[in-house]
């Protein structure tokens, strides 16, 4: 037998998405009231979170953006209310959102732009890089390639040293799963995650619930449409604990009790 199997040495971290949103492409407009984003949160801590992730905007295919004031009224609030339970993230690309987030008690920047790290940077705050091409009005018309894993990589490495040398000391990099890319580019980064392991960064990997998980669902199923959003936990999950065993530090999920339950697993 060829090759190895890499364990990691500690349990992954999971991190719980909670959308302010009305138009998120899972969940959206559920939480939208802030009472029910921060009873939803305190639920995915129940059940097992390290880190709650916050968002008020949007970064689906073909999302529209938001005013800072409208971004900030939907996140705020609920970021107080939590920051003294557990860690909390912003997920934002403005950098007035993300300041006053972490005023409001936010330790992290959950960044898909990867420009962010200048505010992370004077707030003493860990940073999040995540890679998209395009941005999220666009990022799925035609995305290409000459070699995704290369060019993201690359492009992580070198946000990462930035910020580093900016003077972040907690930066975490994400392939950014479904942000600028095919299903066949999804799944080669997934297959080859541990190129990213590789460069030392610690790596987040977010696939919960995406579009790409719904169409091989469906295909495994002999379905002619992709699995509905809410029906695409057993995607979620396996993916996770592929990325888990490839050496991601930490998974993004919306279905925080059945992740858990897998990293548990995979860290025994």
């Amino acid at each position: 037998m060829t090759g190895r199997v890499f364990f990691p040495p500690v349990q992954p971290l999971v991190m719980g998405i909670v959308n302010v949103t009305p138009d998120s492409f899972s969940d959206g407009g559920r939480f939208r009231d802030a009472s029910a984003a921060i009873a939803h949160a305190r639920s995915l801590v129940a059940q097992g979170a390290d880190i709650i992730d916050v968002g008020g905007e949007s970064s689906r295919p073909g999302a529209e953006p938001v005013s800072e004031s409208e971004e900030m009224h939907r996140v705020l609030p609920v970021i107080e209310a939590l920051a003294g339970e557990v860690r909390v993230s912003v997920d934002t690309t403005k950098p007035a959102v993300a300041t006053a987030a972490i005023e409001a008690g936010a330790t992290i920047v959950n960044d898909i732009t990867s420009s962010l790290h200048p505010v992370a940077a004077s707030r003493g705050v860990g940073w999040v890089a995540m890679h998209m091409q395009g941005r999220p009005q666009t990022m799925q018309t035609r995305p290409r390639y000459h070699d995704v894993v290369a060019e993201v990589v690359d492009f992580l490495v070198q946000r990462a040293l930035t910020a580093r040398a900016d003077g972040v000391a907690e930066v975490w990099v994400d392939p950014g799963i479904g942000f600028g890319k095919t299903s066949h580019h999804n799944w080669t980064l997934l297959a080859e995650l541990d190129r990213l392991v590789a460069t030392g960064w610690p790596v987040t990997v977010g696939t919960s619930r995406k579009s790409f998980l719904g169409s091989a669902l469906a295909s495994a199923d002999a379905t002619p449409n992709p699995t509905a959003v809410d029906d695409r936990l057993e995607g979620s999950v396996a993916t996770a604990t592929h990325a888990a065993v490839a050496g991601a530090a930490m998974v993004r999920v919306h279905d925080v009790a059945a992740t858990v339950g897998a990293m548990r697993a995979v860290a025994a």
